[in-house]
């Protein structure tokens, strides 16, 4: 008999490492309690310790470089407007560091001697961000203001000397810039000027001070990594892959260690290597399983570094990987919950043809009930964004899915990252609907498996995947037994009216802005085409969402209830998802409800 919803959703992930300055201690966020958490371990396999017992979400954590104390961040109901704390290791201690709930706040690193941190917030405009700098004992209003930003602004750390920071503006996911700010002139050097759209991501110190790394699309379709001097004069190739994104970089700037991640086909590859006067000498292949990883925390002495891990067989746990040799300790052991891990089903990679001869990535995943004789129903999954992509990463609710007879597919369709600034272009604006398009390719080909029954295809999103299932819904109306829409977009007008202020221009660089496509904006809006709909349709939404307003959600059931059956299921204590295991429970067990009740 297979386990129930519960069961899986209680599951858990160990990720997000940071060392501590003793380089013997790890802390990290684990979800034991429902809601992520900070733990801290001393030893591979050894006996965590929680740190914090809120009810609400720690979306960070971050050990102070020389002294017993970190600091981590938490929002409010799932509104995003994220706080700071500092807490004592000694002590148990929690210090409130920012004190501004209206405002969200990015964290933006310690500098090395521990005494100062910097962070960008929207406090003086909620449209734009800044930047801050604090003492370690201020709080509130004690912070800095340094630089009034007039975008979205994130930090990348601060220098060897502790005199400048790196700071980053995006305009869209595939355009940023990269300045490095002084921070005691506000004085700001622009590093990657450049024409069009153009990516500059992950950057971060160089060992000397005297350069930044950064991966970027400046010369080509992929992201490479590069180097480029901090006065903006010189930029030099330090690695490439000849088809696949390298998607980021850490680096040790005291000892020149470095990791850099290749994107292949939704798998990470690490490389590990020293820099030596901007080119790297690989050391070792790190020893860690085939999966997705990321969040590289180094060691003080940079001779290890924490990676968080996950494959879709086994859930995120944090790894400790010898610099040198490559090889690797799993610290945690995040609990499946007594679900056996020789049961969770690892996906195929398959591309299928789309309607203008591209081939489009997805993962496909048969539950071990299948025969092969065209009777299980399929949940086509699709990722948010746009510019996401859907990886082999665990996932609890796929796998109950699979051990309850669904087969699951999850397609990469154009827009999605990871497959270079060309692909992740086919979506922008007026191209909209050729991911929808997508889809039905997708679906199509899903149809001829020996499988897959075909009257028994769903389709399920979340954020913007909401809109690709309400659009793949209105569009293509025949091919789905049923819908689920989790905090989706039902029409891109209000949506864009309603969204935060400091989400704004970002969202209208990739879906059209409210001043001049407003026309094209409305013709797309699902929620305008809503009665083409012909399946069962599930609605779920935080009521403090402020990225797709709840007002989303009530428009849909409003408008489709009166031709199609449609449920709703609101939580007031969440924003853009759902974190909270009870308010988890509670949405999944509907779901399967509801898919029980419409498709099988």
């Amino acid at each position: 008999m297979p386990h129930d919803i519960e069961r899986y959703l209680n599951v858990r992930s160990a990720y997000g490492a940071s060392v501590g300055p003793d380089g013997d201690r790890v802390a990290f966020l684990m979800d034991t309690t429902g809601v992520p958490q900070v733990w801290t371990v001393t030893d591979p396999g050894g006996w965590p310790e929680q740190r914090t017992f809120f009810d609400e979400r720690v979306t960070f954590v971050s050990f102070s470089p020389e002294r017993p104390e970190f600091v981590f961040g938490m929002d409010e109901g799932g509104d995003e407007r994220g706080q700071l704390f500092r807490y004592n290791l000694p002590t148990g201690e929690v210090t409130p560091l920012t004190a501004t709930p209206e405002a969200k706040h990015r964290w933006g690193g310690w500098s090395h001697d521990g005494d100062r941190f910097a962070f960008t917030a929207n406090r003086r405009d909620e449209s734009v961000f800044d930047v801050y700098v604090q003492g370690r004992d201020e709080t509130g209003a004690d912070a800095e203001l340094v630089f009034e930003g007039d975008g979205w602004l994130t930090l990348g750390g601060w220098s060897p000397d502790d005199s400048r920071v790196i700071v980053s503006e995006a305009y869209s996911n595939f355009d940023q810039d990269v300045w490095v700010l002084d921070v005691a002139t506000g004085e700001r050097t622009h590093l990657t000027p450049h024409e069009g759209t153009v990516r500059f991501q992950s950057a971060e110190w160089g060992p000397d001070g005297e350069a930044v790394y950064l991966v970027s699309d400046r010369e080509g379709d992929t992201l490479d990594l590069w180097r480029v001097d901090t006065d903006g004069s010189e930029f030099s190739l330090v690695a490439a892959d000849a088809e696949w994104e390298i998607d980021g970089v850490a680096i040790d700037d005291e000892g020149g260690r470095l990791v850099y991640s290749t994107n292949v086909d939704g798998y990470t590859e690490l490389t590990v290597g020293e820099l030596d006067d901007g080119e790297v000498t690989a050391t070792a292949t790190p020893d860690l399983p085939r999966g997705v990883a990321g969040a590289v925390s180094f060691s003080p002495s940079g001779d290890r570094f924490a990676v968080t891990v996950t494959r879709r067989g086994d859930p995120a746990n944090v790894y400790v990987v010898d610099s040198e040799t490559g090889a690797a300790e799993r610290w945690t052991q995040a609990s499946t919950a007594g679900i056996p891990r020789d049961s969770f089903v690892e996906p195929e990679l398959v591309h299928y043809p789309t309607f203008d001869g591209r081939e489009i990535p997805a993962f496909f995943s048969l539950p071990d009930t299948d025969a092969g004789t065209g009777e299980t129903p399929v949940i086509v999954d699709i990722h948010g964004g746009p510019e996401s992509q859907r990886r082999p990463s665990f996932s609890a609710v796929t796998q109950y899915f699979l051990a309850h007879g669904y087969a699951v597919f999850e397609p990469n369709v154009r827009g999605s990252a990871g497959y270079g600034k060309a692909y992740g272009h086919l979506d922008d604006v007026e191209k909209r609907m050729d991911a929808v398009a997508d889809i039905e390719a997708g679906v199509e080909w899903l149809h001829d498996h020996p499988a897959v029954d075909p009257d028994r295809i769903v389709a399920m999103g979340g954020s913007y995947g909401g809109f690709m299932v309400l659009a793949a819904m209105t569009t293509y109306p025949d091919l789905w037994a049923a819908g689920v829409d989790i905090v989706g977009i039902a029409n891109f007008v209000t949506f864009l009216e309603n969204t935060g202020e400091w989400r704004r221009e970002l969202r209208e660089a990739e879906y059209g802005s409210l001043a001049e496509d407003r026309e094209f904006l409305e013709s797309i809006s699902p929620l305008n085409t809503i009665e083409s709909i012909r399946a069962p349709l599930f609605v779920l939404h935080g009521e403090n969402d402020p990225r797709v307003p709840v007002s989303e959600a009530h428009q849909l059931v409003e408008a489709a209830s009166d031709h199609v059956p449609v449920r709703e299921l609101l939580f007031e204590d969440e924003g853009h998802g759902l974190t909270k295991l009870e308010n988890r429970i509670e949405a999944y067990e509907a779901i399967v409800e509801f898919l029980a009740e419409h498709v099988n």
